[in-house]
């Protein structure tokens, strides 16, 4: 398997740790999550086609981020990341029972 690489806008990723307290570099954490579940994000697919992932961080949070792959797939470009609405926990859960 090849290496994952990420990327993102540095601005970005300060704002979202200001707005939702998670840092992409611990969004990053959650696509090593085994029973993680990826939808098609075709609401924010305008100019590119993006993907929501939910699943578990390294500390254990359900997180929801969203991302775009680039470069024949070879990199992930996050936009956003934030913690899951309860709603959304129950979706992750029930999926690995």
């Amino acid at each position: 398997m090849n290496k994952l690489i990420f990327t993102w806008d540095d601005d970005k990723n300060i704002s979202n740790k200001r707005k939702h307290d998670i840092s992409f570099e611990e969004a990053q954490t959650v696509f090593f999550d085994e029973n993680a579940i990826e939808f098609d994000d075709p609401d924010h697919s305008i100019n590119e086609e993006r993907f929501i992932l939910l699943g578990l961080n390294q500390s254990l949070k359900v997180l929801v981020v969203c991302h775009c792959y680039r470069k024949d797939d070879t990199e992930i470009r996050i936009i956003t990341a934030r913690k899951a609405t309860k709603k959304e926990q129950i979706v992750y859960f029930r999926r690995l029972s």
